[in-house]
Formats: C-alpha cells, sequence, structure tokens
C-alpha cells in the first residue's frame, strides 16, 4: 500500500524527501545546498510529474529542458544528482525501470575560461609591496598562499598547530566554512585534499616568529565573519599599486601552479601539491601551459637530435 501511495507520488516531492532521508546531516552544507538548487530546478521543470509517469521519455526531456539554459557539465552534475535518487525508487520497486538508462546528456557550448595569473616577475612585484608588519593581516595571508598555493578556506582555517617548521610543512586536513555566517571548521573539499604541504626556508621562518605566541588551535587568520572579498580587494589594491594585472585569491593558486610547472615541477606533483583528486583535473586547468611546454620540449627535442651523427 506503501508503495502504491508513493508511485502517485510527484516526482520533485520524492526528490525532496529522499534529500531529507539521505543527505541532510551525511554532506557538507555547500554540497546540501547543491541538492536543494536541483531540487528547485526540477520543480520548475517538472512540476505535476508523477513518479509513475517517470520514464526515459518523460526523464530526458527534464534533461533536455535543463539541458538548454545550462552547459553539459553543468547538465551532467544536474543529472547525478537525480540519478542517486531514481536508483534508490527503483530498488524500492517505486518504479519497474530505470528511466536513466542510456540518458544523452546535452548542453550549451562552454564559454571560454581565461584563467587569470601572474608570471614569475609580476608576481615578485607584487610580493615586494606586501605590508608584513608585526601583526598578522591578509598581506601575510597573501603571501603564505602565493607560496604555498592553499585554497583559500584550507588557509583560513590554518592553526599554529598545523605547521611543523622542523620539516617546513603545513599539514591540510580542515578547511574554513566562510560561505556560512556560522563559521567553523569542516572537511576538506576531499581525500586527496587532506596533505602536507611544503614551504621554503624564509616563509618558514617568517611565519614561526609570526605565529609562536597565539593560541596553538584558533585560526590564525580567523578574526570574526569572514568573506571572500575582504582578502579579493587587499589584493586588488596591490596589484594596482604594482602595477601588475588584476587576479583574485584563486589566481595567486593559479599562479603557484602555472610557476612550478614552468620551473619543471612534474604534473603528479603539481597535483598532489593543490589536493586536486585527479591530475587529470591539474591537466585540463593548466592545459595551455602543458601545451606550451610541450613545444619547448619539441624543440629540445629536435635540437638533441640535430648533434647526432
Amino acid at each position: 500500500m506503501a508503495v502504491k501511495k508513493r508511485e502517485n507520488q510527484l516526482f520533485f516531492r520524492y526528490f525532496e524527501d529522499w534529500i531529507e532521508l539521505y543527505k541532510v546531516g551525511a554532506v557538507r552544507d555547500v554540497t546540501l545546498n547543491k541538492y536543494y538548487m536541483t531540487l528547485q530546478k526540477l520543480k520548475l521543470l517538472a512540476p505535476n510529474l508523477r513518479m509513475y509517469d517517470l520514464d526515459r521519455q518523460s526523464y530526458q526531456q527534464i534533461l533536455n529542458d535543463y539541458a538548454f539554459t545550462h552547459e553539459k557539465q553543468t547538465t551532467m552534475d544536474f543529472h547525478h544528482q537525480l540519478k542517486g535518487a531514481i536508483l534508490d525508487a527503483v530498488d524500492e520497486r517505486i518504479i519497474d525501470k530505470n528511466p536513466t538508462r542510456k540518458v544523452i546528456i546535452k548542453g550549451r557550448k562552454p564559454r571560454p575560461k581565461k584563467i587569470k595569473f601572474l608570471n614569475q616577475f609580476e608576481l615578485q612585484a607584487l610580493l615586494k609591496n606586501l605590508d608584513l608588519n608585526d601583526e598578522i593581516n591578509w598581506d601575510w595571508f597573501i603571501l603564505l598562499v602565493a607560496k604555498t598555493g592553499l585554497r583559500f578556506s584550507e588557509a583560513l582555517a590554518l592553526t599554529p598547530n598545523d605547521f611543523d617548521f622542523s620539516k617546513q610543512s603545513i599539514t591540510i586536513e580542515k578547511t574554513w566554512d566562510y560561505k556560512s555566517s556560522k563559521g567553523g571548521t569542516q572537511e576538506t573539499k576531499n581525500k586527496s585534499s587532506n596533505r602536507k604541504v611544503i614551504m621554503d626556508w624564509q616563509v618558514a621562518m617568517q611565519f614561526s616568529q609570526m605565529i609562536r605566541e597565539l593560541d596553538p588551535e584558533k585560526p590564525i587568520f580567523v578574526k570574526g565573519r569572514i568573506y571572500n572579498s575582504m582578502v579579493n580587494n587587499r589584493l586588488r589594491a596591490l596589484c594596482i599599486k604594482a602595477d601588475i594585472p588584476i587576479i583574485s585569491v584563486h589566481g595567486l593558486r593559479h599562479t603557484h601552479a602555472s610557476l612550478l610547472l614552468f620551473a619543471g615541477v612534474s604534473i603528479a606533483s603539481v597535483a598532489k601539491r593543490l589536493g586536486h583528486s585527479s591530475m587529470i583535473t591539474t591537466q585540463e586547468t593548466y592545459l595551455h601551459i602543458i601545451k606550451e611546454l610541450d613545444n619547448q620540449d619539441n624543440d629540445k627535442i629536435i635540437r638533441h637530435l640535430s648533434t647526432l651523427s
């Protein structure tokens, strides 16, 4: 009887109940919000679709309608969230067949994404303009991100206990939830994000002096509610002062990775340092740099071969 009742349930209502049952309290707030966004879209696209009418054609139509205003990857993410609930509905025999089988993912052509980063000379100009006084400020934060490539939320969560100056390393195992008014620490983006990042000796010496009298368990940079714009506004002012392209804090992370790749550091090592879950992510993000390095390697190969007789 319960199954019959749920067969008559609206699809978006089933998905809403599924989120409450399986996702609330089990995933990070950021991920949970994405599920709720998917729910809102589903409600708009299929407000009257009931579970007993959910088949391959009706599901494909939902994806097609969504894809009309979204890029293919975004449509894929939308599909994956709905698919989790649908497969459970199949297991519970609320619907007979899996309507997601052989689904076709469409989407708008991706807009060209231009990654902003600084070259070595521009970064040096930026660092020379930092106001590194005796108290922790956003300039110290900018220095640390530029030298380590940490994510914004990872750097915010750092406490003195996370630094091991004898090994010149920083342990990353949490992030700061700056998007929430409550703040607080939370898990890292993925398992690969839990890592140790090596510092250069200069940064290690600077921070060993700066944080030696701070509470070992409290975040170094968090002094109340944090907004991404706080650091970006300061970075913008520094870029203007140094007469270099204006970038964001995330652009500092790209700058760090780019300089390492140009220096000949392997993609595998850069991926591990950045906390990427896969080298594919690193390759896709820095494809333009990798292609440029390939061209340089080809020139080296040709020069080398021409010396052989």
